[in-house]
């Protein structure tokens, strides 16, 4: 896969998937489904921020002992 063919997937994969979180919080009948789509949007998102400072936690770490 080329680089431009990769972003282009991207692209196309997050209008899709915001599409879908969009049509689902805009629903007014499903407030249970709402609750539970913004419940899973949170804790991704939680983990996400976590797994992130872990991994830059990992890389400093790395980046020193070249450094040394």
């Amino acid at each position: 896969m080329t680089k431009q063919t990769k972003i282009v997937a991207g692209l196309l994969a997050g209008a899709a998937l915001g599409a879908a979180v969009a049509l689902v919080l805009a629903s007014d009948k499903n407030d249970a489904l709402k609750q539970k789509a913004s419940d899973w949007l949170f804790g991704f998102l939680s983990s996400s921020k976590d797994n992130l400072a872990t991994v830059g936690d990992i890389l400093k770490n790395k980046i020193g002992k070249v450094n040394a």
